[in-house]
């Protein structure tokens, strides 16, 4: 699922009522805290199949240093 549909799905879920019944059917949406942690994993495995460590190391050298 793309990183926007599942922005999108959170969204609606907010939006949206908790629960619905009509003609003897009912239907539950999953719980927003629930919703966000499943975006928050998915994003980790994104984060986690990237190349590199994440932070960049560099040398600093002071001005009139020699």
């Amino acid at each position: 699922m793309p990183e926007n549909e599942i922005e999108k799905s959170i969204e609606e879920n907010a939006l949206g009522p908790k629960s619905v019944e009509s003609d003897g059917t009912r239907v539950e949406q999953r719980p927003i805290a629930e919703m966000i942690e499943a975006d928050r994993y998915l994003n980790s495995k994104k984060a986690m199949r990237k190349k590199g460590l994440g932070i960049k190391i560099s040398k600093l050298v002071p001005p009139g240093g020699a």
